[in-house]
């Protein structure tokens, strides 16, 4: 075993390892519907946005100030939840809310890009339009919708190969077991409790 190439790669690395065993974390918690999710989750939102403002996907360095304040709404919208129902319970989303969110995700996908040529960003437009996209997802996580899921399944498989490309490949294999996540978060909150 190499044992100053592996010191060079925790080195070179370890932020973004410190951050995929962080997420893998808080979305697990998030799969069980459990509180906790929520400042775990928070953690690994501020890890990742110096990764990538340091692999400079600044679109996915600035979606990880937006998932800090949905993080924070998030947080505070369960807790009241659990305050009121006695448990985290999932909320349907009717088809109205799947296309003003999809209609969103994509004027967000064309505006972040436009932006994120003129500054030089990499990948400006695939890293627009994914997180875009990632913030529809996270909203509607943050309401509790099941439909959230769907799209983080979507969005995650597409993330994986940007990041093999951006030479991320910790990362890479962090969102190959967030999809894994994002199927288990589908099946248990298709079972869990819901409000009409």
């Amino acid at each position: 075993m190499n044992w100053p190439a592996i010191a060079n790669y925790l080195a070179e690395h370890g932020l973004e390892i410190v951050g995929t065993v962080t997420t893998i974390l808080g979305i697990w918690l998030t799969t069980r519907r459990v509180l906790l999710c929520w400042p775990v989750v928070l953690l690994a939102d501020v890890l990742y946005l110096v990764v990538f403002y340091r692999a400079r996907l600044f679109s996915d360095a600035l979606l990880q100030i937006f998932f800090v304040v949905f993080t924070l709404y998030g947080w505070w919208h369960w807790w009241r939840g659990v305050v009121e129902e006695g448990e985290v319970r999932v909320v349907p989303l009717p088809l109205r809310g799947w296309l003003a969110g999809l209609a969103a995700g994509a004027v967000g996908s064309f505006l972040l890009g436009w932006l994120m040529v003129r500054i030089g960003a990499a990948l400006p437009h695939l890293d627009a339009a994914l997180t875009s996209y990632s913030l529809v997802a996270s909203w509607w996580q943050a309401r509790k919708h099941i439909a959230s899921w769907w799209l983080w399944i979507a969005v995650d498989l597409i993330y994986i190969g940007e990041y093999i490309y951006k030479d991320l490949n910790t990362t890479a294999a962090l969102y190959a077991v967030l999809v894994g996540l994002a199927v288990l978060g589908l099946r248990d909150w298709r079972r869990a409790p819901v409000t009409a």
